[in-house]
């Protein structure tokens, strides 16, 4: 059926929510909802081990009826401030034992003990942590959510992105199975993160643990020059491009923009845009994200006011219309698309290299 980019269906037009009658197939786009849910803090201040505030966590009620209303599953990947705070921890498991939600993993070296390195950006990412410590604080984390919720995780995801040459021994060795930290086409490397220019939004195995799958954000290009997005983007974000306003200024013309699935600096229509072009090169699993403190005024940029948060949940609305209805596409969970994955009945995909025009 075709659409243009500002169509949306109704609530009722979502598919049967996971587990019902109309169950995850590899050949229909897939919709994975991963939340990064932490604890609040100062984005513009350096990082603090005494912010461990989670007031948020009781505010999530909100998309949590949102998700309900399209049968979507989400993942909340918590951190140890969330995991170790009652009410909090409470809060998310009494959404997972009604079966509306799953726990994962996701750690903040800065606020997860042990404490054995200094507070630094770089330490902030967990894959620059010697891989002893990496692993100690993964294993923390780990035994609090187990704890805390029942079971032990199998999905994670790094704290800002951190994924490191050591994290893929290290989550094979504790149990996860699924990673979602990788951001495809993007460097965070100007502030001693991770570089992943050359990765794409494909289901794969993670390198280094070929039996963890990773499960990529949603990114990728619009625009004219979207088939040599890979090789532009990096130049326009660039030190100088920056400086020059490089990206702004292409988006703006129209000719190319990188896109995240993430309701945190893109609305709905450019996220019909992305899930259009990268579904015309093979994708069929995306991965839509957010962060926890967003359903609270003031804690992210994103958010400043309650107006804010009203829009902010109106484009999440818009988009899920699109994609669980229009676009055709079925809800579902990390854990149900690796069932998928091992079987080997997800579309492959595109083939390595510049998405096509």
């Amino acid at each position: 059926m075709a659409v243009s980019d500002t169509t949306t269906s109704s609530a009722a037009d979502a598919p049967t929510a996971p587990g019902g009658t109309d169950a995850p197939r590899g050949d229909r786009p897939l919709l994975c909802v991963v939340i990064d849910t932490e604890e609040e803090f100062d984005w513009s201040a350096p990082f603090d081990r005494a912010s461990r505030g989670v007031t948020n966590i009781a505010h999530q009620d909100r998309a949590q009826a949102l998700f309900a209303r399209y049968g979507i599953t989400p993942t909340y990947v918590i951190d140890h401030p969330v995991a170790a705070t009652a009410d909090a921890a409470a809060t998310l498991k009494g959404y997972q034992d009604a079966g509306s939600a799953l726990i994962g993993a996701h750690l903040h070296p800065w606020v997860n003990p042990p404490y054995d390195e200094a507070v630094s950006r770089r330490h902030s990412y967990p894959g620059n942590l010697p891989a002893a410590l990496e692993r100690a604080k993964l294993a923390v984390l780990t035994e609090t959510i187990a704890e805390a919720f029942g079971h032990r995780p199998t999905v994670y995801k790094a704290g800002r992105y951190g994924l490191g040459p050591n994290t893929p021994a290290i989550l094979a060795d504790l149990g996860y199975e699924i990673d979602a930290s990788v951001v495809p086409y993007t460097s965070f490397a100007a502030d001693t993160g991770p570089d992943f220019t050359a990765e794409g939004p494909w289901v794969r195995g993670l390198a280094g643990a070929p039996g963890v799958m990773e499960l990529p954000l949603s990114v990728g290009f619009a625009g004219a020059l979207r088939g040599r997005g890979r090789a532009l983007f990096p130049r326009l974000s660039g030190r100088r491009g920056m400086a020059l306003r490089l990206p702004g200024i292409a988006a703006r013309s129209g000719l190319l923009e990188r896109i995240r699935l993430s309701p945190e600096g893109a609305d709905a229509g450019d996220h019909i845009r992305l899930v259009r072009a990268l579904h015309r090169d093979g994708v069929r699993v995306f991965s839509y994200t957010y962060h926890s403190p967003s359903m609270v005024p003031g804690h992210t940029p994103y958010v400043r006011t309650p107006a804010d948060l009203d829009r902010f949940l109106g484009e999440m609305e818009r988009f899920f219309a699109f994609f669980l209805g229009a676009f055709g596409g079925v809800a579902t969970t990390p854990p149900q698309v690796r069932a998928l994955w091992r079987a080997g009945v997800l579309s492959a995909g595109a083939v390595p290299g510049d998405p096509t025009p």
